[in-house]
């Protein structure tokens, strides 16, 4: 059990405190997660001020860091340069990118902000990556200056580049993205190897191949070519296939140039996840596997690798811990109204056939709920009426003061606010189970009401009305 400070007593200690290996991987978490939300309820990380709050099992991400490495080592030639490097768009928290990069990660930035928050975690410019289809010239100056490797998008910026590098030269790797048009995912927003994506040089466009050859023979500098065809919803065999793609182009080039040009290849990250069950499927064996079988020499040693995935490293590992503040009834069907919504779930609001999530039942002090199942919607607190994350989900029958946990949100969730109604963004802990306790860190503090007036001009209220 634990207890009111939140201490693992015995019957607990083998249920939760281990690790994520063999076959109970799933299990553990499962048991970490468990413990987490009664040790949240007893520490009062939930409290009526602050009736939401995010949680991440520390445990889990350095297993799934683990489980990354030891898939491509599995595959590569020794010695192969391998660098993953998490999208920080994943999760924009410092101390998550800290916790990754002292699991051995890099940094794939997008933007200023997100390269701002590398920095800050303490990853090293050479572990750093920077992609974007939009790159301004003090970006690419910034990114050049600091030594950062740099994908370039299109002809234009190798153009802008090209005047960059004469201005002061740089060893920053230097890569360009190619689309390999290889076809479309089930979410097409997400999948970015369609004939007209806006990533990237369209590859199979008339001339472009051509194009592409002679803009590397005629840049020396030019090293690195990348690829990325999406992520959920995009399967892993068009996964496999752009990669091939783009490393059959690498070996045209580089048979061109008469030399090894292209020493390296990004091929992005995009790996799916499962938000069915707690199983983590596909994995990154089965993904490097079958890179493996698809593009053998990506693999010979003759070309470094860089990877960038994301939500596959931080999704499981999240659990939303939301208070039933009301539990009513419409229409024949219960309805439980939380304080967890379009806030926090953006994305399952607005398009739940693509993102549906998962939704645990506890009880007040934090312990699954028993009970027969119920149809009912669980519900978040925004004025507008599409605001639920499911729809008559069968769960133990919830009561005000319960507790819902909306799980498998450790990626692109908690992290990425959207402020309807001026809701605030929730409290972020990272938590730790030890043999006798479960011991959280706060990764984020709760957003204030202050604090969201200040963000809304609150310095300044005459500002449009003094003359």
């Amino acid at each position: 059990m634990v207890d009111n400070t939140g201490t693992v007593t015995e019957t607990d200690k083998a249920a939760g405190a281990g690790k994520d290996t063999g076959n109970n991987g799933e299990d553990n978490r499962t048991a970490r997660r468990d413990l987490a939300v009664r040790a949240a309820v007893a520490q009062g990380l939930l409290t009526e001020a602050d009736p939401v709050v995010a949680l991440l099992d520390v445990a889990g991400i350095r297993a799934s860091a683990a489980a990354l490495h030891e898939a491509f080592a599995a595959v590569t030639a020794p010695d192969t340069p391998v660098l993953h490097a998490f999208a920080v768009k994943a999760a924009p928290l410092v101390p998550v990118l800290r916790l990754l990069r002292d699991e051995g990660l890099g940094a794939e930035v997008a933007s200023p902000g997100e390269l701002g928050l590398a920095r800050a975690a303490g990853i090293p410019p050479h572990r750093t990556v920077l992609d974007s289809p939009a790159k301004t010239p003090g970006e690419l100056r910034e990114a050049l200056s600091l030594g950062i490797a740099v994908n370039a998008d299109n002809p234009q910026e190798l153009t802008r580049l090209d005047a960059l590098l004469h201005e002061a030269p740089s060893h920053s790797p230097i890569g360009l993205r190619v689309n390999p048009q290889t076809g479309s995912g089930s979410i097409g927003a997400l999948s970015t190897a369609t004939s007209t994506s806006k990533f990237g040089v369209a590859l199979r466009d008339e001339g472009a191949r051509t194009q592409v050859v002679r803009a590397f023979l005629d840049r020396p500098w030019l090293t690195r070519l990348h690829t990325h065809s999406g992520s959920q919803g995009v399967p892993l065999a068009l996964m496999a296939e752009g990669v091939r793609t783009v490393h059959e182009l690498a070996e045209e080039i580089n048979a061109a140039a008469g030399r090894q040009q292209i020493d390296t290849i990004d091929i992005g990250g995009g790996l799916p996840v499962n938000f069915s069950s707690d199983e983590e499927t596909p994995t990154y064996a089965d993904y490097a596997r079958l890179l493996k079988s698809t593009v053998p020499g990506l693999f010979d040693g003759r070309y470094g690798l860089v990877t960038e995935f994301g939500r596959s490293l931080l999704a499981k590992h999240g659990t939303v811990l939301a208070r039933v503040e009301y539990a009513k009834s419409a229409g024949g069907r219960a309805i439980a109204v939380t304080h967890a919504g379009v806030q926090i779930a953006t994305r399952t609001v607005y398009n739940p056939e693509s993102w549906p999530l998962r939704i645990a039942a506890y009880d007040a002090t934090g312990r699954p709920k028993d009970g027969p199942d119920v149809a009912q919607d669980i519900a978040g607190p925004a004025c507008f009426a599409g605001d639920v994350l499911a729809t008559a989900l069968p769960l133990p029958l919830l009561e005000q003061g319960d507790l819902v946990g909306a799980l498998d949100t450790g990626a692109y969730y908690f992290a990425h606010h959207y402020a309807y109604n001026s809701l605030a963004r929730p409290g972020i802990h990272g938590f730790t189970v030890t043999a006798d306790a479960v011991r959280f860190a706060s990764v984020r503090t709760p957003q204030t009401v202050a604090e969201i007036v200040a963000e809304s001009g609150g310095g300044d209220p005459e500002a449009l009305v003094r003359e």
